[in-house]
């Protein structure tokens, strides 16, 4: 008895040590499942954000969706037709399809030149059809009643849908997205805007804390004051208006002492923060350590010392910037 007991216990441990070993399935899966998911919230975070902005979709809910229908970007419908949002033709579809079988056999889903088209196309078919319309009144944080208005008018045939996209929100933190850091929508438009009063307009768009002097507007990113360069503006056109020092405006923007603007350049009024409301940013082509630094409001010195980035040189495309 003794014997087979023994016997029984080396057989066990030696499962134990090979599944160690060799690693456990179920939890690989999960893990890698769980880098798909940061990579998809990396990768379209902001289109999510811009999104929600222009259309009043909270963010949270359009990435929750983006990773359930397309599997964290990875599904064959993704992959093939840019369709993250697994949208069919319908009627009114005037656009590339592709056949996929889904409820029925050999459906019709709509087919995108790229993902930001299927991210715009999920906007426009949430509010241009009357079934959604009452999900407009919900506050843009209210992402549970979100996700269960959209069950509610038919969005998914799954009955767990909403508890899916609740799930999926809360486990990766995307409510922290509907409660908007406007550096995210500053980020690439400004920079292919040329004139000064287009810039102004594009910003329109977004929320305006106070009118400044002379017409100017004051934003809020990170907790912090900025506001916008115009046409020849400078360090002291801006400190002029705003009654400051400009030697404080220099400090504020990490610019030693350079009085040079450009139209549409952040500028904050008050001193950068430590840290950044993000965890970390994607680097993308042509992006400086400086550019990041204005987008986030935070100290562009402790993006170097916190990425052990030497002074001078710049973060390579693909890199994942700790922001705090």
């Amino acid at each position: 008895m003794v014997e087979k007991q023994t016997t029984f216990i080396f057989r066990f441990g030696w499962i134990i040590v090979l599944l160690l070993l060799h690693g456990n399935p179920v939890f690989s899966q999960s893990a890698g499942y769980a880098a798909l998911v940061e990579k998809y919230i990396l990768t379209y975070n902001e289109i999510a954000v811009k999104e929600m902005m222009v259309y009043r979709i909270p963010a949270s809910i359009t990435l929750a969706q983006g990773i359930l229908e397309s599997n964290a970007g990875t599904s064959k419908l993704a992959r093939e037709a840019n369709n993250h949002f697994g949208i069919k033709c319908h009627k009114e579809w005037l656009g590339r399809s592709y056949t996929q079988s889904d409820d029925a056999r050999k459906e019709c889903f709509r087919r995108y030149d790229d993902p930001l088209e299927s991210f715009r196309d999920h906007s426009y078919f949430l509010t241009l059809r009357d079934r959604y319309r009452r999900l407009f009144e919900l506050d843009v944080t209210d992402y549970r009643g979100w996700a269960k208005g959209l069950k509610a008018a038919g969005y998914a045939t799954n009955p767990s849908y909403a508890e899916k996209l609740i799930a999926i929100i809360e486990n990766y933190s995307l409510y922290k997205f509907d409660h908007a850091n406007y550096a995210t929508a500053f980020s690439d438009s400004l920079a292919n805007i040329e004139d000064a009063k287009a810039r102004e307009a594009w910003l329109a768009g977004f929320i305006v804390v106070a009118e400044g002097p002379n017409g100017r507007k004051i934003y809020e990113n990170n907790r912090l004051k900025l506001t916008v360069a115009l046409k020849g503006d400078n360090l002291f056109t801006i400190a002029r208006d705003f009654k400051m020092n400009p030697n404080h405006l220099s400090d504020f923007n990490d610019l030693e002492g350079n009085t040079y603007l450009i139209p549409g350049q952040l500028v904050y009024l008050e001193s950068k923060r430590r840290k950044a409301t993000a965890s970390v940013h994607l680097v993308k082509a042509r992006e400086t350590l400086y550019g990041i630094s204005q987008m986030y409001g935070v100290k562009l010195r402790l993006l170097y010392k916190r990425n052990d980035i030497r002074e001078g040189l710049e973060p390579a495309q693909g890199m994942l910037l700790k922001l705090r």
